[in-house]
């Protein structure tokens, strides 16, 4: 237990670069060739692992048409049925263990949401490197001991869930033998909203659970994975589509790849800004002392002349005594000439 994880080759936490994975879902349209273009663009933007989700229609729910099995209430998905839609979103499990294949080839992790006992098993065959638990199957906590068991990292979303649910899914992977969690803010709405965030629950995530958090994110367009940087998010997790122009179940709130590299790009900006705790001059400030202000000679001063506001101002550029010496220098008198122009040093009063 604790503040980071290994995932592959990387460790993710807190003074590690953020860990960003691409999301492939249902954007791969049922074609192979197309799951393994977004592999490729996922490469290319710059993501750091590719992520699956593993089921069937028939593993997720019933081939039913009861209202209760209807989806409803406002979604990108309304009149549908849940098997109508898992059968066109779903990946094809023959595919997974190529597509891992590919993806290690390019230098990427590959990993996957199982959503039954079955697809853990599949998964484990696999070796793949880690498990997401998706924010719906938060609740299935047995799916969530079974998953702990195989001992790989975890990472959890909790969209929806209360303070106590995700606190019970955690203490149930624990005691499975889960000792690397990550935690994710998501949003389960598709879209979200930016109001809808609360992007400050990152850091309490990570404080009341001892491990690193991040961001599932489903908004539109890049802000909000990026403002996450700055409380905290270890992990940033995005949807990815070659083109949101293809019709598709995620599609509508999935980046292209461009703007996935946009955010890759905005996110290794922002942790870089984050820096340390520091006040007075960097490197990079040295230059700029010129344009300080500082005490220098306005008019010409003979030997023995006394300073006053005549003949002494403030003024840039900054090779002078500072301005806050005004009062100390003022009613000196001058121990040389100097010159119109001269930046005032101690050596030159009396």
């Amino acid at each position: 237990m604790g503040n980071e994880l290994t995932l592959g080759t990387r460790r993710i936490g807190a003074g590690h670069p953020v860990y960003i994975i691409a999301e492939l879902s249902a954007n791969h349209g049922q074609s192979f060739d197309h799951a393994v273009r977004l592999i490729e663009a996922a490469k290319l933007a710059g993501a750091d692992a590719v992520k699956l989700q593993t089921y069937t229609a028939d593993t997720l729910t019933l081939d039913s048409d009861r209202p209760e099995f209807r989806v409803g209430g406002g979604t990108l998905w309304d009149g549908r049925t849940l098997y109508d839609l898992y059968s066109e979103a779903y990946t094809p499990w023959d595919w997974q263990p190529k597509l891992k294949t590919l993806a290690n080839s390019l230098g990427l992790d590959l990993f996957s949401s199982p959503f039954d006992p079955t697809a853990v098993d599949f998964l484990e065959q696999m070796n793949v490197p880690a498990y997401k638990v998706a924010s719906f199957e938060l609740v299935d906590l047995p799916l969530i001991e079974k998953i702990a068991k195989t001992g790989k990292p975890l990472i959890m979303s909790t969209g929806m869930a209360t303070l106590a649910e995700i606190s019970e899914a955690v203490d149930v992977a624990r005691l499975a033998g889960a000792t690397e969690i990550a935690l994710l803010k998501c949003t389960s709405a598709y879209p979200a909203s930016a109001a809808e965030m609360n992007l400050r629950t990152i850091p309490h995530l990570a404080a009341a659970f001892g491990v690193p958090a991040g961001l599932s994110d489903h908004t539109l367009g890049i802000a909000v994975p990026v403002a996450s940087v700055a409380l905290g998010a270890c992990v940033i997790e995005k949807h990815l589509t070659l083109s949101r122009g293809t019709p598709g179940p995620d599609s509508e709130f999935s980046l292209e790849p461009h703007e996935f590299k946009a955010m890759v790009e905005g996110v290794r900006t922002a942790e870089q800004a984050l820096g340390t705790i520091h006040y007075g001059l960097s490197t990079k400030d040295v230059a700029s002392r010129l344009f300080r202000r500082s005490l220098y000679v306005i008019q010409d001063i003979k030997a023995g002349d006394r300073l006053t506001e005549l003949n002494v101002r403030s003024i840039r550029p900054g090779n002078g005594l500072a301005p806050r010496f005004s009062n100390i220098v003022l009613g000196r008198h001058a121990t040389i000439n100097l010159p119109k122009g001269t930046p005032l040093e101690w050596a030159h009063l009396r």
